[in-house]
């Protein structure tokens, strides 16, 4: 009888012919290159991400710390107008501080009454320092007629100078710190009265013209209260309309409509959001603009495709078992999804919210629209007040040609992004903690 045995295989079977080893070769190459090509894609984007991070914190970290300069004033009581032997609030309130730091800066500066020195003067303490001088007398007016040792806020110039984040080595002319101002720099470094601490009023000020007094907190509270309302109105709109979708709703073309419009609802623009906020909700409901509850209307429009996309998920991962068995167990259906279903799919239900919010968080473009990038320079109490948000406060500092604005910018970036990755670490937490495997 004739062998019909192919001549590529051997009698156990495997491939012995040079073009099958050939083959071979080529897809473990194949296979070795498209391992490569994947770390390749993780090694790229992690340098651009180092990249990125070390831009920010590199020209970020340090806002986080401002300059004051210690000097002793003379709280001389003729730069006050008071009408009895005890000074009252008002008249503290009125005395001339210009003519007293004025006075302690010529006092404690050499060269401070040269020719042309007055305007340099000018430069060295912010206009918080006056402030800080009246917080303190009003708290203490025993003070005054003697002499007080404090700590005053540097202006922005002399801030950077100090901090090293401007050139030295540049004509005076192409500066903004006087070489006067470098000197009497030097003289207090000397002196250990020029140093650098916790910049708390990035945390507790809101919007400046001043880059040393400028803070977060304004638009730390706008971003409260637009995340409040964004939060109210769309996790109970998304995650029921999710329920109603996936557990009681029909499957008809009508349906099958509405699901294919809220799937494209998520890819649409936010800039578009955006419009549409402004068109309907100030235009045509008079709402407030600049005000958070525009602002969480917007987003909230924004955010729901993503919260019923998310829900509907978790929901639809919940195993036939589990429907069965509450039937079995002679449960309805309201019952079976309320009771068995809606609290094993939480957690999903949880982290896709929180995602969504995160990615609410971070929009500007929406907010830009309705105009919350105004120069708002007090907190909001309320969710009709004017307001802004951190993602437009860094846009409103990015437009700042100001050196101090430009690492208040990172430094709003930081913030921005600690707020992104802790509300990222809780979905992660929820969704690990109350996850179910089946």
């Amino acid at each position: 009888m004739t062998d019909t045995t192919p001549t590529s295989f051997t009698t156990h079977g495997l491939h012995t012919s040079a073009a099958a080893q050939a083959r071979l070769r080529r897809r473990y190459a194949a296979e070795r290159r498209f391992r490569l090509y994947g770390i390749a894609a993780i090694v790229a984007a992690l340098g651009v991400l180092a990249v990125l991070l070390f831009t920010i914190v590199s020209q970020g970290y340090t806002a986080f710390v401002n300059t004051e300069i210690e000097l002793e004033v003379y709280v001389d009581p003729a730069d006050f107008s008071f009408q009895g032997t005890t000074p009252t609030s008002e008249e503290i309130r009125a005395g001339n501080y210009r003519n007293l730091l004025s006075s302690a800066l010529e006092e404690n500066l050499p060269d401070a009454d040269a020719p042309g020195a007055a305007r340099d003067l000018r430069g060295v303490l912010s206009g918080q320092a006056y402030r800080q001088l009246r917080e303190r007398l009003l708290a203490d007016p025993s003070l005054i007629g003697q002499r007080v040792s404090m700590s005053f806020l540097a202006t922005s110039d002399i801030d950077q100078a100090f901090k090293g984040n401007t050139p030295r080595d540049v004509p005076e002319e192409r500066r903004r710190v006087s070489n006067l101002q470098y000197e009497w720099m030097d003289y207090l470094e000397e002196q250990g009265r020029i140093s650098t601490s916790f910049n708390s009023n990035l945390f507790t000020e809101a919007d400046s013209r001043q880059p040393e007094q400028a803070g977060l907190w304004g638009a730390i509270v706008g971003s409260f209260y637009l995340m409040l309302v964004t939060a109210v109105l769309s996790i109970p709109l998304g995650v029921g309309a999710a329920i109603y979708l996936e557990e009681f709703a029909p499957k008809n073309r009508l349906t099958s409509f509405i699901e294919i419009n809220i799937n494209n609802l998520a890819a649409v623009p936010s800039i578009i959001f955006g419009l549409l906020g402004l068109a309907v909700f100030i235009q045509v409901f008079g709402l407030p603009r600049s005000a958070p509850l525009v602002g969480g209307l917007a987003l909230t429009l924004m955010t729901l495709p993503t919260i019923i996309i998310a829900s509907r998920a978790s929901l639809r991962a919940i195993p036939p078992s589990i429907r069965e068995a509450a039937y079995g167990l002679g449960a309805s259906k309201m019952q079976m999804v309320f009771h068995h279903v809606l609290p094993l799919a939480l957690p999903g239900i949880l982290t896709g919210s929180i995602i969504g919010l995160a990615q609410a968080l971070g929009e500007t473009a929406p907010l830009l629209m309705i105009g919350m990038n105004a120069f708002i320079t007090t907190a909001p109490d309320s969710i009709f007040s004017p307001a802004t948000a951190l993602p437009s406060q860094i846009y409103i500092w990015a437009d700042s040609s100001e050196r101090g604005f430009v690492e208040r910018t990172s430094a709003g970036i930081m913030v921005l992004l600690g707020f992104l990755i802790l509300m990222n670490a809780t979905a992660i937490f929820l969704r690990k903690r109350f996850e179910k495997r089946w």
